[in-house]
């Protein structure tokens, strides 16, 4: 490659690599068929048959939508598994891409529980391995040093947020016009774009992501695939003979999450192929994803207690238009892409000058305490579709500063502290917190009703500061171990 087209290549992107744009084009696609169809999926799980729906147990709902949103993450081991010992990063997002398409057919086009089984469990895997190889494909394009890394993350994490502002607007209109399946269907087109997008923009992305780091040789193949096959008939059997159902589902869900983020935090300290400076790295991590798993299990509500709050508390009638509930799924996303473009400059003007990662994490995780803490004070407000919109929008922004301080910079420090053998399990360990909170989000909705709304939403937000309090204090410590890692 000539200098002039190297010079393209590293500021071909509003100053960063042409590569970014791929990648920002291709989470904002799946971003678009995600929360499209998670906008809609609680409401399908538990309006009535009369309604369009499936008719579950409200309670029960919720609980699978977070179990469900937990696997999505969980399955970021396996799929970063992959990318490090089968197909390397680049190859595993395109197949984990056409396995999501897969399941939002399936949703779109298969009626009932057997709709929903095969859809969810094909966009979970899926969406597991994409999110773990695009964020390791985007930290391939920076040299670890590189101060544009924090930047590019943000607009990264613009471009996911973009599409995550547009689909729940669409699906959820013409799920309340046409049908579910139709919102369904409409989230299966818009991963379809995704996928042509990113097999178009391949040549520009890093050389790096087209090698596997560990590559396993043919026993560890064969090994590799008796454990899947096993696996996969424990679960089988285990649905089959009910010992795992709709009520236990997020409970099950939580403690695999758990035994998976203990067993690969074991890998990683343990392993031969990570010397001393990274295994401290990685020990470096331990707290700030304690801190990102408090902040998910808050943030991710939005998607559970939330949208019930928004379908049965707030006052949905706008001047005689009846607005979709799931519409304010979108508001989240809407303030991210305003912001996101002014978070990245303010971390690249300030250079050395920005808050360290664990002050950031610190930030974040107060911010959801007072969002919570408002939503308490909203509680004392009494009766149905009796709070007025903005006052949800008001938390909703606050969830976004919040989540500006941690999720695209904890995306960004999960590779700038990855040992260089295990570099996509390292984001699958930030994608773990991610899952383990997002399955307490659906297990905490069995403890929220209209009646306890101030106790609920009041001693979540004390909990959130206090952990906020903590991760300020041990900030120094923290560093340390980083390694010369911001």
């Amino acid at each position: 490659m000539s200098t002039a087209a190297e010079a393209e290549q590293t500021t071909g992107f509003f100053g960063h690599p042409r590569g970014l744009a791929n990648l920002f084009g291709v989470e904002m696609w799946e971003r678009f068929s995600f929360y499209g169809m998670q906008a809609i999926l609680l409401y399908y799980l538990y309006f009535t048959v009369e309604e369009g729906g499936l008719g579950i147990d409200q309670g029960a709902a919720a609980g699978i939508v977070g179990a469900y949103g937990g696997s999505v993450y969980l399955a970021t081991i396996a799929g970063s598994w992959v990318a490090d010992r089968l197909f390397g990063p680049e190859r595993t997002l395109l197949y984990s891409g056409v396995l999501i398409l897969i399941g939002h057919l399936a949703l779109a086009v298969l009626p009932g529980t057997t709709g929903v089984a095969v859809g969810l469990i094909c966009v979970a895997v899926g969406s597991g391995g994409l999110k773990a190889t695009a964020t390791a494909l985007v930290g391939a394009l920076y040299d670890r040093d590189d101060e544009r890394r924090d930047a590019g993350f943000s607009l990264f994490y613009m471009g996911v947020n973009l599409g995550a502002l547009v689909g729940p607007l669409l699906t959820g209109l013409l799920q309340t016009r046409v049908g579910f399946h139709w919102g369904f269907g409409l989230a299966a087109v818009g991963m379809a774009i995704g996928i042509t997008q990113y097999v178009l923009g391949r040549r520009n992305l890093p050389e790096s992501g087209r090698t596997v780091p560990n590559p396993l040789d043919s026993r560890g193949r064969v090994r590799a695939a008796v454990v899947s096959a096993a696996g996969a008939a424990v679960v089988l059997v285990l649905v089959l003979t009910g010992a795992v159902g709709a009520d236990n589902l997020a409970t099950v869900v939580l403690w695999v999450i758990v035994v998976a983020a203990v067993g690969l935090f074991a890998v990683l300290l343990g392993s031969r192929q990570v010397d001393g400076v990274e295994r401290r790295r990685v020990v470096a991590f331990i707290p700030m994803f304690l801190v990102s798993f408090g902040f998910w299990a808050l943030f991710q509500q939005q998607f559970t207690v939330l949208a019930i709050y928004a379908e049965q508390r707030v006052d949905l009638d706008l001047f005689g238009f009846a607005v979709p509930p799931s519409w304010f799924t979108s508001v989240e996303p809407l303030f991210v892409v305003l912001l996101a473009p002014v978070f990245a400059a303010l971390w690249v003007r300030l250079g050395a000058r920005q808050p360290s990662t664990p002050v950031k994490f610190a930030l974040g995780i107060a911010g959801m305490g007072v969002a919570f803490l408002v939503m308490a004070l909203l509680g004392f407000i009494r009766g149905e579709h009796v709070v007025a919109p903005p006052l949800l929008v008001l938390v909703l922004v606050i969830f976004v500063l919040g989540e500006m301080c941690l999720s695209p910079v904890g995306l960004s420090v999960s590779t700038k502290l990855a040992p260089r053998a295990y570099g996509a399990q390292m984001v699958a360990l930030f994608y773990l917190s991610v899952a383990l909170g997002s399955s307490v989000a659906g297990t905490l909705a069995e403890y929220y009703s209209a009646d306890t709304e101030p106790a609920y939403f009041g001693t979540l937000g004390a909990v959130a500061i206090g952990l906020g309090a903590a991760m300020a204090v041990l900030a120094p410590r923290v560093r340390n171990l980083m390694g010369g890692v911001r």
